[in-house]
């Protein structure tokens, strides 16, 4: 589909005339990690107001409540959303089924500002050293403080013995208050390049929209409009999925021409239904 043949859309309000049930990315589309966008805060309360129903489907390696009380301090209102799912709390659930009767297991995690919550509970015995581990569970990225070469040697020594990386966050850009910077799912792309096995969990893999619509009452696709700001994780993931798409211009995208969105279009073989320049009503 060509750029000038997807519809630009006057704000949500439009999209709200169409769908019942709003799937929504938080990063890039609610608030850039530091403050809302301008009228996203207003445009859930409008969305709610308008008896529309709303999951916030996140690649966040941090569990869920940890993500909504920062949206609370972010300025949202509680209860402006229905469901909250990230792919952390996803994989933490994984996680405690499959290590049942497993306890013990070294890990190594890699977090951001110390989150321990894609471990708390579970079975596992912490390590800092990836020659100790047992498992690897990379949940963030600290590209603002490190550079790649900090977690190829960091990664290394569990590379070579071949042990499973699970990456919680398949984010290969994140929004800082520095910009944007390296995300975790390009540390997992360069654990994969030096021949350590990754497991992936979050968009755009089919795991975790079938999750999210279980959440939902595994509702009529047709009814269902997912909104993202990332072509390779949000509209792909969604699009195989079998729902709409929106796209919004802001987050990782926010400096990329007309020109560059249909490469990535292109690229990665999917584009959105629709077009939106912010999250506002």
């Amino acid at each position: 589909m060509a750029v000038r043949d997807i519809p630009l859309l006057s704000g949500v309000r439009d999209l709200a005339n169409r769908f019942d049930i709003f799937v929504l990315d938080q990063f890039g589309v609610l608030h850039d990690g530091s403050k809302p966008y301008p009228g996203a805060v207003e445009a859930l309360l409008e969305l709610k107001a308008a008896g529309r129903r709303i999951l916030l489907l996140s690649n966040s390696g941090k569990r869920s409540a940890p993500n909504e009380a920062r949206l609370v301090k972010l300025g949202f209102q509680p209860g402006s959303w229905d469901h909250f799912l990230s792919s952390g709390e996803a994989a933490w659930l994984s996680l405690q089924r499959s290590l049942r009767g497993r306890a013990g297991l070294r890990c190594l995690l890699i977090s951001r500002d110390g989150d321990r919550s894609a471990v708390a509970g579970l079975p596992l015995t912490l390590t800092e050293s990836s020659a100790e581990a047992d498992i690897v569970l990379l949940s963030a990225s600290e590209g603002d403080r490190y550079d790649l070469d900090h977690y190829r040697r960091l990664l290394g020594p569990a590379a070579v013995r071949g042990v499973e990386c699970i990456c919680t966050n398949p984010d290969k850009i994140m929004l800082t208050a520095s910009g944007p910077c390296f995300g975790a799912g390009r540390i997992a792309d360069l654990y994969a390049e030096m021949g350590g096995p990754v497991t992936w969990i979050g968009k755009p893999f089919p795991e975790i929209y079938a999750a999210a619509l279980a959440m939902l009452g595994d509702p009529d696709p047709d009814r269902v409009v997912c909104v993202g700001d990332s072509i390779e994780h949000d509209i792909a993931g969604g699009q195989r999925a079998g729902l709409a798409m929106a796209l919004v211009t802001t987050g990782i995208l926010e400096q990329a021409s007309a020109t560059e969105r249909a490469r990535l279009f292109a690229e990665h073989g999917a584009a959105p239904d629709f077009l939106l320049r912010t999250f506002a009503w």
